[in-house]
């Protein structure tokens, strides 16, 4: 059974994507939930190139008259909209593929072995792609990892000097 909050982001997501394709931009996440009495819906966009603040700027208003318009949220809200950052989350398949050769850091539901047979829920390195299921990677310490993407619990790109 979906959550409020879980109806919620599907809710936006399906007036945002359209309004993000038109303007050549993706959605990478979106998050909704309270802080302290008030709600507050962030969405995280991107684009080639990384967005501008005139960017999220421009989206925030798009989306804000739909969701008014529809009145999408029961409650008040605050909405935020801003690029994921330098340490972009990965969340679809197609992030695996897009970043490959960038660093990474995947942290993982329960352990799993590297090809030295070393233990561990956190691997750092650089991303060779997403084969058969499972996300591979090259270790920063030279060996490699295979990870099937259903046991990933979070991924996002390093800051790289």
């Amino acid at each position: 059974m979906a959550t409020q909050k879980e109806d919620t982001c599907t809710v936006v997501s399906g007036f945002a994507q359209p309004i993000l394709a038109s303007m050549g931009f993706e959605l990478v996440d979106i998050e909704y939930g309270r802080v302290g009495r008030d709600a507050v819906l962030r969405l995280f966009i991107d684009k080639e190139g990384g967005v501008m603040l005139d960017d999220c700027a421009e989206f925030s208003r798009e989306l804000s008259m739909v969701l008014d318009v529809e009145d999408a949220i029961a409650c008040n809200y605050t909405l935020e909209v801003s690029s994921p950052g330098l340490d972009r989350p990965l969340k679809k398949p197609a992030d695996y593929d897009r970043f490959v050769g960038r660093l990474i850091k995947v942290r993982t539901y329960q352990p799993f072995l590297d090809d030295s047979g070393n233990k561990r829920k956190t691997f750092l390195g650089k991303l060779d792609g997403l084969v058969d299921g499972a996300v591979k990677i090259t270790l920063t310490e030279g060996q490699t990892a295979s990870i099937p993407l259903e046991q990933v619990a979070k991924a996002n790109l390093e800051f790289e000097l």
